[in-house]
């Protein structure tokens, strides 16, 4: 595995996010990470992809099942996007899906920024599909999680072992903005306020010295 694929860094305009099955009921089933941490996350990555507008993919599976709507969290910062979802039938590897599909391919980009839940069933295998297509992928684990901790630890042997890497949001979205984007377009209140969520002033204060 060439480890460039590793390494490359993403940059905002090169790059879509898609977020898969992040839905009431499904979130529910999630017992490897914290409920709130994941909402969270998800609110984050929903939020900054809108501020700066890279396009943002949302579907769903089922939804007048068990499953139900998408997170609140996601319709309020992506409210666009969420009239767009692609609503699946049951189809369980989202990428089966020619709706689906098509939405991520029209967004012109070739670098994915990709979370979903759960991890063990609605992640892995549209990740394998994705990159199979020729995408750049990094699945953000700590926005979705798996039933049990062993489903989540066996989700990441398979990604590891298909060269998809794995990352966190927190350092996903440090690595989209790179030298403090958002400090040098200070008038965008959407984008800095993802950060005073995220992170602590003495941190932000930190990246504004070292690179503004």
């Amino acid at each position: 595995m060439d480890p460039k694929h590793f390494t490359t860094s993403f940059n905002i305009e090169d790059t879509a996010v898609v977020l898969i099955d992040h839905q009431i009921g499904t979130c529910s089933w999630v017992h490897s990470t914290d409920a709130n941490l994941l909402e969270k996350n998800v609110k984050i990555l929903s939020t900054f992809a809108t501020a700066t507008k890279m396009p943002l993919v949302l579907t769903s599976s089922m939804e007048t099942n068990v499953q139900g709507l998408l997170l609140g969290v996601i319709q309020e910062a992506a409210p666009e996007a969420y009239d767009k979802r692609i609503k699946r039938q049951g189809i369980v590897n989202a990428w089966d899906d020619p709706a689906f599909a098509a939405a991520v391919r029209n967004t012109g980009k070739k670098q994915l920024i990709v979370a979903g839940v759960t991890t063990d069933v609605c992640l892995v295998p549209p990740a394998f599909s994705m990159q199979g297509e020729g995408f750049h992928i990094k699945c953000v684990l700590d926005a979705g999680g798996s039933p049990t901790t062993l489903a989540e630890q066996i989700s990441w042997q398979r990604l590891s072992q298909a060269g998809i890497p794995m990352t966190s949001t927190n350092a996903v979205v440090t690595e989209l903005i790179k030298e403090c984007w958002w400090a040098r377009n200070a008038g965008d209140e959407e984008v800095i306020s993802i950060f005073l969520e995220k992170f602590d002033e003495a941190t932000i204060i930190e990246a504004v010295w070292e690179f503004d």
